[in-house]
């Protein structure tokens, strides 16, 4: 199918609602409002997923597990993401943008009151598998609606602005799980967390605004269309990659610093925090240098610089090992607003849902599943730091494998 052709189906796609939805007056002040709410769905969203790392070890104590199947819980749950991502087109093909929101942030409260209530190992990851679905419908129609609801020009910056939310997430996380730790054990971390996605719910299905039109299906032609785009499958693999740096890495970096580097529990958790305190800030700078650098550079420059961070990250030890500790996700979050407004770019408007909940589920079932279940797994064979190295050179591929990327000039047309 040829440019003109596809610029047709797309403009047959987009609804009504849609278009309404979308502004071109370039106040980025008036248009972020919306978003912000977003952030603090996301916040919760992405902090019931991430505190698991430093909750791990006195879990894996308390169930009497071994470290692979430890790293096996993120497994479970990248799976659960991967199925709610997959399923959430078909819910907001079927409802509404807004409305799939709200059921993601109703179905984690849930699913983390089931966790903070299982008796074993296997009821843990039924749980656990559920949160993940219910978190995966939430990011396709987040980004929907955010690109709905902002200038294409300022697409690096709302996206940024979004994740902050991860950032954020990455640093309170182990700061809420001491809390938790000293106070009422990891399941009363995991209950608090619940109660709130049950009120965020509530609020954003009162108060929020945006999303109020339907998404594509899965078996949409313009988005089968899409499917045969070969810089679309390459943003899947980056995606893998991506969350490789930052979820795969934080997933087993604290019980990789107590079981072999021998750090005390607590400062093992301070130093992982402090490592993302920078986060949200170079998250907002992620965002403005995919505005003015461009999508494909920035991806680029964040998967090398992470990648050689991360190679370093198991080779070495003592006060070094510390300093690249901290310094090894400095570059990580700049990744995420930049794939987000790539994969927006390269996608019709209508469809983006639908090309979000396929290129993220791949990144999360690979990064943050089954690389943790392989860091795990070297652990146990004598060395998490094999594994770390492993996927460090993995990350600094990506780096060279995101020049082949091709995206369309940024002063194209806005789709």
């Amino acid at each position: 199918m040829n440019e003109t052709e596809l610029r047709a189906a797309e403009e047959e796609s987009v609804s009504p609602e849609a278009v309404s939805e979308t502004r071109s007056d370039g106040d980025l002040r008036l248009q972020i409002r919306p978003v912000v709410f977003l952030v603090v769905i996301f916040l919760i969203n992405f902090t019931a997923r991430v505190i698991l790392s430093p909750l791990l070890p006195t879990i894996e104590e308390e169930l009497e597990i071994s470290h692979a199947r430890a790293g096996s819980l993120f497994f479970f749950t990248s799976a659960g993401y991967l199925l709610g991502l997959l399923s959430s087109g078909f819910f907001a093909s079927w409802s509404t943008h807004k409305r799939t929101i709200v059921v993601s942030s109703s179905g984690v409260g849930l699913a983390l009151l089931a966790v903070s209530a299982a008796s074993g190992l296997w009821s843990m990851c039924a749980a656990l598998f559920a949160v993940g679905f219910a978190a995966g419908l939430y990011m396709p129609s987040a980004i929907a609606t955010i690109t709905s609801l902002i200038d294409r020009r300022h697409w690096g910056k709302a996206i940024a602005v979004h994740e902050l939310a991860p950032n954020l997430a990455f640093f309170l996380s182990p700061f809420i799980a001491e809390v938790f730790l000293r106070w009422a054990g990891w399941r009363g971390a995991m209950g608090f967390l619940g109660v709130l996605s049950l009120a965020a719910s509530l609020s954003f299905g009162r108060l929020g605004s945006g999303g109020d039109f339907s998404g594509e299906s899965p078996g949409s032609f313009v988005f089968s269309t899409q499917l045969r785009t070969p810089s679309f499958w390459l943003i899947i693999v980056l995606f893998g990659l991506g969350v490789s740096s930052t979820v795969g890495i934080y997933a087993m970096l604290p019980l990789y610093l107590v079981a072999e580097r021998h750090l005390n529990p607590s400062w093992a958790n301070t130093i992982v925090a402090l490592s993302r305190a920078h986060g949200p800030v170079l998250g907002l700078l992620g965002g403005w240098a995919s505005d003015k650098l461009g999508a494909k550079q920035t991806i680029v420059i964040s998967l090398a610089f992470t990648g050689i961070l991360t190679i370093l990250l198991g080779m070495l030890t003592d006060r070094w090992l510390s300093a690249v500790v901290l310094l090894q996700p400095l570059l990580a979050v700049w990744f995420f607003p930049a794939a987000f407004a790539a994969v927006a770019m390269i996608t019709p408007s209508r469809s983006r849902n639908m090309a979000v909940s396929f290129s993220v589920p791949f990144g999360f079932i690979i990064g943050g599943g089954l690389i943790p279940v392989l860091i795990g797994i070297t652990g146990d064979a004598g060395s998490f730091a094999a594994g770390i190295v492993f996927t460090g050179a993995l990350i600094a591929a990506g780096g060279l494998l995101a020049m082949l990327l091709k995206l369309p000039e940024r002063g194209a047309p806005r789709r």
